[in-house]
């Protein structure tokens, strides 16, 4: 250490720059505009080995044999592997249930599933070998729906499940069962004035991801592997992929890569695995990029859904009970069911007073494709389905919807039918409120401008096809209600290590998490962070990687609020500690080091009232503070198997939607002219980033709502659309004006009073589109996505 200086000749402190709650620029953000960003499907190792996975053609079938000679003779493959070349005896893995093959033994059941791998010199020489594989099938009964899942004589398609939910589910087939259960809806059926039911379908969505599933692994010289990945969950997947290959955690050393995207498609394992045995077999770096072929086949999707409601109101418009059943297509593994089925359990009945509950909802195992997390997490279908329902309600009431909903509001306080209260605020009827004053957009213009009308504004758009005819408006609303962090008992926990140091002269922290940048903005919100908690201008996001603990997942809406607290926790103990410092260097030349609440701001050591103490130069000089914590939020706990009650959430997120579109009735086709938005956000640390947050949900609920969905042939379970040539996401033309109304009441058991944002605006813009074309067009409508043919009748 140098000689300690006496704090004299001090510059005027000042608030740090780029701190919470200023709209500061993304550090990734202009090098992903311009191209320079490097992905994963970037990366390169000389001499390195290209992997492809061989997937099964049917979706269910009895594998009889399996020849891999042709393939391991051609020119430049360097090893080939199936299920008998696994290393250990741990050959399966699960986010919860460690049902899923890294290969598939004995029987394929689902369409895609990978049952070879292949490592070669040159991609095209992969995949040739690959293609030589003899396999032969012997086709077996499907399973397709609830209805084949349980009927008398169903195939089982996990033999002797011992799984903690099989004790308690009415067939092996059924992945996970929540019943909730409050009051008596029966009898409070009798006191409606007005009943309305109605059975919902929810097609199948894709996460659609641009930067597609992709990774490189490198064997290490003490036999380990160091795995450079796409992900949303680091120690999760290192969880996973350690006692597959038979090493301890420590010698599966993992460091994130440049993530495209994920919305939950990246929580399961995709590649991860088969890099690493192809690369420990070969002594090689591996990579493997998946085309978007064998992406949407490589990861889970959205649950497909069935739902059946119920609701009855008095003639005054009040609530009397809610009736519902929810069935989850899960697919062929268990992925994030058991979750999925809870979160649309508990939250089925919306942001709304009702006391008489009688719920339940399943998840199935069947031969379609895997469904595990996508953003809005089992939340979405049930607000597809509520939403509807609340409109019909109005509408037999002959209420305004929007009064209608405000009337029914839940508010900081209420009770909801799990039995847990809503302990922040809830600000549902304020969100309609704000919606719905949001101005409209210009009428129809073509009314006006005639033949020189602009056709792209028009439903068909470039195509030409209308230049006003038949063309009518619709204006629909809706409002939902998405938990925020991990629930039921889960230990949801986030780690954050920040080292503060004096680099040439200047303070210097560094933040070090494992969590996933997948394009929330979460490592620009952990700078501001550190910024605003220890006064420094200069922070360095340190890669995120799995030498330090783990950081969750990236998806419930969590990020913000759990490594977001860890880092602020973790900075608040580093800032103590420098202030520790100093007070020892330099207590004695001021009463204050001993007295005043004392701060970091602009560099210096200052009072609360702004008095400057010393520099932070010369508090740290030669020394360095470095600290590792871990932030936990309150307690949560598992819903009760029989009732559903429990306090199984830890905070909610609220938005509301307001859709104007313009339907060409003759055609069939639809145009969203406008999708606005009001969100509570608790406190809004990047505002840009929060809008582009909401704007974003918005669109993947556009999405679902008009165009996007998985098609599974229902004769052989297979999918028909795994391209983006046939499975449509809205691009620029298809994405209307999205105006964001962002409300701030602070949760105040929250870091900085905030809330999760990412998955709100997902759950509400869906059924807010679907009623504005119900009423533009008079139609029912009660599946998503809303086709052409859905329209004309044809």
């Amino acid at each position: 250490m140098g000689v300690t200086r006496t704090p004299t000749n001090l510059t005027q402190g000042g608030k740090t720059k780029a701190g919470i709650g200023e709209s500061t620029l993304r550090p990734d953000g202009t090098l992903k505009v311009t191209g320079e960003f490097a992905y994963s499907s970037d990366m390169w190792h000389e001499d390195m080995l290209w992997g492809f996975t061989l997937r099964s053609t049917v979706a269910h079938a009895e594998i009889v044999s399996i020849d891999t000679s042709e393939a391991l003779a051609t020119s430049g493959v360097y090893a080939v592997l199936t299920y008998d070349d696994l290393p250990t005896d741990v050959k399966n893995y699960g986010l919860e249930i460690q049902d899923t093959p890294v290969l598939a033994h004995g029987k394929v059941r689902h369409h895609g599933e990978p049952v070879a791998l292949v490592a070669a010199d040159h991609p095209e020489t992969a995949r040739r070998a690959a293609a030589k594989i003899k396999i032969e099938y012997r086709e077996l009964p499907l399973v397709i729906d609830e209805a084949s899942a349980i009927a008398e004589g169903a195939p089982l398609l996990h033999e002797g499940r011992d799984d903690h939910h099989a004790g308690h589910v009415p067939h092996p087939n059924i992945v996970h069962r929540q019943p909730i259960v409050r009051g008596n809806a029966d009898e409070a059926a009798k006191r409606a004035d007005v009943i309305v039911t109605g059975e919902y379908v929810f097609g199948m969505q894709d996460q659609a991801f641009l930067g597609p599933e992709s990774g490189l692994a490198v064997p290490g010289e003490d036999g380990g592997v160091d795995l450079y990945v796409a992900t949303q969950w680091l120690h999760s997947d290192l969880r996973q992929i350690a006692p597959v290959l038979g090493l301890p955690e420590e010698k599966v050393r993992m460091t994130l890569s440049g993530v495209g995207g994920a919305f939950g498609g990246r929580e399961d394992l995709s590649m991860q695995i088969h890099a690493c045995l192809l690369a420990l077999r070969t002594g090689k770096p591996v990579k493997i990029v998946y085309n978007r072929f064998e992406s949407f086949f490589g990861h889970v999707h959205r649950h497909p859904a069935k739902l059946w409601y119920e609701h009855g109101a008095t003639k005054d418009g009040k609530l009397t009970h809610l009736k519902c059943r929810i069935v989850l297509d899960g697919g062929a593994y268990a992925s994030a069911s058991p979750a999925v089925v809870g979160n649309a359990s508990s939250l089925s009945v919306g942001p709304y007073i009702v006391e008489d509950v009688d719920i339940e909802a399943i998840a199935l195992y069947s031969n379609n494709p895997p469904c595990g997390a996508m953003r809005g997490f089992g939340a979405v279908q049930a607000c597809f389905a509520y939403e509807a329902q609340m409109d019909k309600l109005a509408a037999k009431l002959e209420m305004d919807p929007v009064a209608f909903r405000q009337l029914n509001a839940m508010e900081q306080g209420t009770l909801l039918p799990t039995g847990q209260p809503v302990e922040s605020p809830a600000p549902v009827a304020e969100l309609l409120r704000r919606v719905k004053a949001m101005p409209l957009p210009p009428e129809q213009q073509w009314l006006s401008a005639g033949e020189s009308a602009d056709v792209r504004a028009l439903p068909g758009g470039l195509s030409n096809t209308t230049h006003g005819e038949d063309v009518v408006r619709g204006i629909g609303y809706a409002v939902g209600i998405k938990n925020v962090g991990f629930s039921e008992g889960f230990d949801d926990y986030s780690t954050a290590r920040v080292r503060m140091e004096v680099v040439a002269g200047v303070p210097v922290a560094t933040v070090h998490t494992a969590m996933a940048e997948v394009g929330q903005g979460g490592i620009t919100v952990h700078a501001q962070i550190a910024r605003t908690e220890l006064g420094v201008e200069q922070v360095t996001i340190h890669p995120a990687d799995t030498q330090v603990g783990s950081a969750g997942s990236t998806s419930a809406s969590r990020q913000t609020y759990m490594t977001g607290g860890a880092v602020k926790n973790t900075c608040e103990a580093v800032r103590e500690k420098v202030l520790e410092i100093g007070r020892t260097k330099f207590g004695t030349y001021h009463p204050a080091w001993a007295t005043a609440e004392l701060l970091l701001e602009g560099g210096k050591v200052v009072t609360d009232g702004g008095e400057v103490l010393a520099d932070v130069v010369d508090v740290l000089e030669g020394e360095a503070v470095d600290l590792e914590l871990e932030f936990r939020h309150r307690p949560t706990e598992a819903f009760d198997l029989e009732t559903g009650q429990g306090h199984g959430h830890v905070q909610y997120s609220f938005a509301a939607h307001r859709a104007v579109v313009e339907v060409d009735t003759g055609l069939g086709l639809v145009k969203v002219i406008e999708l606005a938005c009001a969100q509570d956000v608790g406190k809004a640390l990047n505002p840009l980033s929060v809008v582009g947050q909401i704007q974003g949900g918005t669109t993947q609920g556009l999405g679902v709502a008009v165009m996007e969905e998985i098609i599974v042939d229902p004769k052989t379970a297979k999918v028909r659309n795994p391209s983006f040539t046939d499975y449509l996401i809205p691009t620029i033309l298809d994405t209307p004006t999205i105006p964001v109304d962002v409300l701030e009441l602070a949760d105040d058991a929250a870091p900085y009073g905030l809330r999760g944002i990412g998955e709100a605006p997902t759950l509400s813009s869906t059924p807010a589109v679907l009623a504005a074309i119900r009423n533009a067009t008079g139609l029912e409508l009660n599946k998503t996505p809303v086709r052409p043919e859905h329209l004309t009748g044809t």
